[in-house]
């Protein structure tokens, strides 16, 4: 730094220029929404199991205890699962496929808008964003996908992400083999 001139406070922000263009590689978005939707439905199921597991737990523990055992549920039920569902999230999308388990069998990856990963923090984040849209917008954040070339939904948008086909799915639909 040269004596006399301002110092530099703050930070530098680089823009970066999505990295997934729907009219150079269309692969990338083809069936995206629908494969998405049974991917949800996977991952609420590998969800759900274990939840339904704890609350049939707490109820058989409640009726052992003559109804005290019931007092668990909101001091030890309702926490576990958040936690519980922060951290599938958060694990599996910040793994190294970016993606769920209902996610990887339908062969979808969720990427940062310039590329990037996801990471643990994201997912997590994501999830508590799908959450929240969804029970103050109900089913209006679906239908921003139909709007928008990346299949986008409301809060891919609002956190900076995007859903595509990954890189074997994108390949095998980019070169169809020869009938």
């Amino acid at each position: 730094m040269v004596e006399g001139e301002p110092r530099r406070v703050g930070v530098s922000i680089e823009l970066k220029p999505h990295a997934y263009d729907p009219a150079a590689n269309p692969e990338l978005f083809e069936g995206v929404l629908a494969r998405r939707v049974v991917a949800f439905g996977v991952d609420l199921l590998i969800i759900a199991v274990p939840i339904l597991f704890l609350a049939l737990f707490i109820f058989m523990f409640g009726l052992v205890t003559l109804g005290l055992g019931w007092w668990l549920l909101w001091p030890l039920f309702v926490p576990a699962v958040v936690i519980w569902i922060l951290s599938y999230y958060g694990m599996t999308l910040g793994g190294p496929a970016s993606a769920t388990v209902g996610m990887r069998a339908m062969e979808l990856e969720m990427r940062t808008w310039y590329g990037a990963p996801c990471y643990f923090v994201l997912g997590a984040v994501h999830t508590v964003g799908f959450w929240m849209t969804v029970s103050v917008l109900s089913p209006l954040i679906l239908v921003v996908a139909f709007f928008n070339d990346r299949r986008r939904l409301l809060h891919d948008i609002l956190l900076g992400t995007v859903v595509v086909n990954n890189a074997t799915r994108a390949a095998s639909l980019a070169n169809p083999p020869a009938m």
